[in-house]
């Protein structure tokens, strides 16, 4: 509703209307008492709501125009309309609103309000300690607007404005990306190393891995160096914070100024960078570089820090990490940088491509001031003196000396054989070596390595003819040494070429090892005190008979019947003379007399891994049918050498990862595997073949040595296994088709008519054996002998007194032995029924050779026995071409298995 106001202003006389409404002459007085009714609200509703208030409202005087002058009121009512003002402003902050009050509250005022501006002015200063308000309603006057060019300019309660909310919102922005950004695993490029391989004295073999690093913890690196780095990269390191303004500064700067190009980022950033995260140059990475560093920081040392920065920094090269760069540019450990050489590898973090002077010598002025630049800030740092710096020069890397990472040449057979070897005596996984970051010395060394293959150059590689004579693509060559007193691998042949041939000639078991095995079907009947089928001890000057194609006796296994190289018959022939000629017949029939059992014993203590291929108990065995490793012959071989101990077979001293020793230098353990006489006096019988048997060619090395020729089946592999008191070797020549890796035969191999083992592996021999240990003092055998090894042989027994020949049968206790060239093939069979009483003997004299007589008997017994085989003789007949009439074995000597053995 509308409220009514009272018809004041309608009035002719509005004095005396205004003198009506406060007749008082105080009023002051009569605005109290107004004011101060009990119910003030109700006295202004009966001021405010006369019946006619419309009317009178409407009766009111126009408000003049705008620019129109408006009427005044007598100055007698200006104390009046003062005193109306003054009562409303009372009434406004006495009386409790309600939401009439408001409406009424104005329109009062808006009644007793003087239009004249004289008259407002006088109305706003009358008692202003009664809070009198300005007729505008309580607003402040509007301040001028900006004009010209203040307009352009904001005000400073804007500029603070802005800042404050500026600084709050990054506020909350950092410590939201702080709490969210989490220090993520490091990436795989980071962890990724290259395991590294190297000889006994510590120099380079190989490394494999895509990636070459090999880290390093600080120590490890020299002070000069890491000081350069610092210089070239972060000069406050150690001072400053994670994120440093400084720095991108001095980037900025020195980059302007021709210093080189540079990040703004801290060593820090640099390390989050490599460590975590990729490399792209994208606002992601940068915001999640900026706050993992931030959060390194305090969590880190910045040792810590700086030892992964310098491990992750790329040198170029393929080199990442400082020890990686330090190898590959001048050959040496991290640890032995000065500070020429450390500047330089310093300045190649900024430009590595670039600043290679070798790769881009029209850079070298380039690299040159880079490596000025670090040179003095390492003087203003205090970490070089000025001295010192005046007198260096520049250090022009080499070629590449760091070892290639390729497997070429020799270095791909020796990682295989040395991770097969991590792996088999379960010191690292595959795995683990396949995560890298090892670092294995071996025990390999190098001046020998490089005897090893220059011998086999010489010896056999630089006879091939493979344009010429197709058979020369076949020949293969394995070599390995084997110091005898510690049962250290030092050197090892595996083939021409890692990357041309895969397979390690050196470790490689499918090659029969032919007649090196027949040493130790005699050590194994010394060391079992072994006897003859007739009851004689065997030394080396017992008698056998040495008839080509003889069947052996005593073995109830079937017939056997090995023939001997060439097949030339020897007739009662000694231990001896037997190994110098390597006459199959008698150790065939040796390891019958020892038993194959025993023989197989003791070849596995020697150092012949059991579960080798074909290493089986039969009499076959002593000749050679067993597919042993050249490693493991060589690890047999210096056990004899050794006086019988057998040393820890290893090819690694230490293995270590990030500094922490995975396997320290294995104690040089040894172990009796046979008697010193039974060792000592195979040696002795060795000797006699290097000086007057099959391996004269090993005289060549100038020193007293002692070996075993071999030839395996259809000469497909000729051998040499020999030794010195110092060195144990065994080389092996193989025929191998280069297509379809089938064993071949190396007939005309070097344009020989036939390789055999007195020829290139014997000649390799000597050759590495001279130069390996040259300068060394000559020694010789120290040996303790079979009691009567050394007498002279026996007169040979008379031929009329058949039944105490020297038939060479004995008790059936034997061992092993391999006939070297696993002639007949068969290797299963043997002589069924027969006798252990003496069967055949006085059977052969020497007429096999002549034709005299041979060593079959007729007419034997239906038990197997011969009787005294007196009537057994036969003439003119050649040995084993017709056998024994009879139950003994009517099948021996058929069917010869070979035409060459030895």
């Amino acid at each position: 509703m509308t409220a009514r106001l009272p018809r004041v202003t309608s009035e002719p006389d509005a004095t005396a209307q205004l003198r009506r409404v406060a007749p008082e002459p105080d009023a002051t007085a009569q605005l109290r008492r107004v004011t101060t009714e009990p119910d003030a609200t109700a006295q202004l509703r009966r001021v405010t709501t006369e019946p006619d208030a419309t009317a009178a409202r409407s009766t009111r005087p126009t408000v003049p125009a705008q620019g129109a002058r408006r009427p005044s009121l007598p100055a007698e009512a200006a104390p009046l309309a003062t005193a109306a003002a003054a009562a409303a402003a009372a009434r406004t902050a006495h009386t409790p609103h309600t939401p009439h009050a408001a409406p009424v509250q104005a329109q009062a005022q808006t009644a007793y309000a003087p239009q004249d501006p004289r008259t407002a002015q006088a109305v706003h200063t009358v008692e202003p300690d009664r809070g009198a308000e300005p007729v505008n309603g309580g607003k402040k006057p509007k301040r001028p607007k900006r004009t010209g060019w203040r307009r352009i300019f904001p005000t400073w309660r804007m500029v603070l404005s802005t800042v404050v909310i500026g600084v709050v919102l990054l506020m909350g922005l950092f410590f939201l990306g702080y709490s969210m950004v989490k220090v993520p695993a490091a990436n795989a490029l980071a962890t990724k190393q290259s395991n590294v391989y190297l000889y006994a004295d510590g120099s380079e073999i190989a490394r494999d891995g895509e990636i070459n690093r090999e880290n390093v913890s600080l120590p490890q690196v020299s002070k000069d160096a890491q000081h350069a780095v610092l210089a070239a990269e972060d000069r406050d390191f150690y001072t400053e914070s994670a994120i440093d303004p400084k720095a991108m500064l001095r980037a900025g700067w020195n980059t302007a100024t021709g210093k080189g190009k540079q990040s703004g980022s801290t060593i820090t950033q640099q390390y989050v960078k490599n460590y975590y995260l990729a490399q792209e140059q994208t606002a992601k990475r940068k915001v999640k570089e900026f706050f993992i560093s931030i959060k390194l920081d305090r969590t880190e040392s910045k040792d810590k820090i700086l030892e992964g920065y310098l491990n992750t920094s790329y040198f170029g090269r393929n080199a990442y990490g400082i020890q990686a760069a330090a190898k590959a540019y001048y050959g040496i450990d991290a640890v032995d940088l000065d500070p020429a050489k450390g500047a330089y590898l310093a300045a190649l973090v900024n430009a590595p491509s670039e600043y290679d002077v070798i790769a881009h010598p029209e850079n070298k002025a380039a690299a040159q001031a880079r490596w000025n630049y670090v040179l003095d800030g390492m003087v203003t740092k205090g970490w070089l003196s000025a001295s010192e710096r005046a007198g260096m020069k520049f250090p022009t890397p080499k070629e590449n000396s760091a070892a290639s990472t390729g497997m070429s040449g020799q270095r791909g057979y020796i990682v295989d054989a040395i991770k097969e070897y991590l792996k088999d005596n379960k010191i690292v996984t595959a795995d683990e070596l396949e995560a890298g970051g090892y670092r294995v010395t071996t025990t390999l060394q190098k001046s020998k390595q490089d005897a090893l293959v220059d011998a086999v150059n010489d010896n056999l590689m630089s006879k091939l003819d493979k344009k010429g004579r197709k058979v020369d693509n076949s020949v293969r060559a394995g070599g390995a040494s084997v110091d005898p007193k510690t049962g250290k691998v030092v050197a090892m042949y595996g083939g021409i070429d890692y990357i041309k041939q895969y397979t390690n000639n050196a470790t490689r078991g499918d090659f029969q090892v032919g007649s090196t095995f027949k040493p130790f079907v005699f050590t194994s009947a010394v060391q079992n005190g072994s006897k003859t089928q007739d009851g004689r001890a065997i030394t080396p000057n017992t008698y056998y008979d040495g008839t080509n194609k003889r069947p052996v006796q005593g073995w109830n296994g079937g017939s056997y019947a090995p023939a001997n190289e060439d097949d030339v018959s020897y007739g009662n022939i000694t231990v001896g003379t037997a190994t110098d000629k390597s006459v199959n017949s008698v150790y065939a029939q040796m390891a019958v007399d020892v038993g194959p059992q025993k023989v197989k014993d003791t070849a596995v203590a020697l150092g012949i891994p059991a579960a080798t291929k074909d290493l089986n108990p039969y009499p076959s065995i002593a000749l050679g049918t067993a597919t042993a490793s050249v490693l493991d012959m060589a690890e047999a071989y210096a056990t004899l050498a050794n006086h019988g101990k057998a040393g820890a077979y290893t090819m690694i001293d230490k293995v270590t990862k990030d500094g922490r020793s995975i396997m320290d230098t294995p104690e040089a353990k040894t172990r009796r595997a046979v008697t010193r006489e039974a060792a000592d006096t195979t040696t002795y019988v060795l000797r006699s073949v290097v000086q007057n048997g099959t391996a004269t060619a090993a005289q060549a090395a100038g020193r007293p040595a002692a070996g075993k020729t071999g030839t395996a089946e259809n000469d497909t592999a000729a051998w040499f296994a020999g030794y010195t008191p110092e060195l144990a070797t065994v080389i092996s020549v193989m025929g191998q088709d280069p297509v379809t890796a089938a064993h071949t035969p190396l007939y005309g191999a070097m344009g020989l008519q036939r390789v055999n083992g007195g020829g290139a592996p014997t000649e390799i021999w000597a050759q590495f054996t001279k130069n390996a240990l040259k300068g060394k003092p000559v020694t010789d055998f120290d040996l303790q002998l079979q009691e009567g090894a050394d007498q002279p042989a026996p007169p040979l027994p008379d031929p009329s007194q058949s039944a105490q020949a020297p038939s060479g049968q004995n008790d059936g206790n034997a061992t092993e032995g391999t006939d070297d060239g696993g002639s007949d093939g068969s290797g299963t069979t043997g002589n069924t029924g027969a006798p252990t009483d003496g069967t055949g003997d006085g059977s052969t004299t020497d007429g096999s050779a002549d034709g005299s007589t041979t060593t079959g008997n007729t007419g034997s017994t239906t038990d197997g026995s011969n009787g005294d085989g007196s009537s057994g003789a036969t003439t003119g007949s050649t040995t084993g071409d017709t056998g024994n009439t009879g139950p003994i074995g009517t099948t021996l000597g058929t069917g010869a298995l070979g035409t060459r053995r030895e």
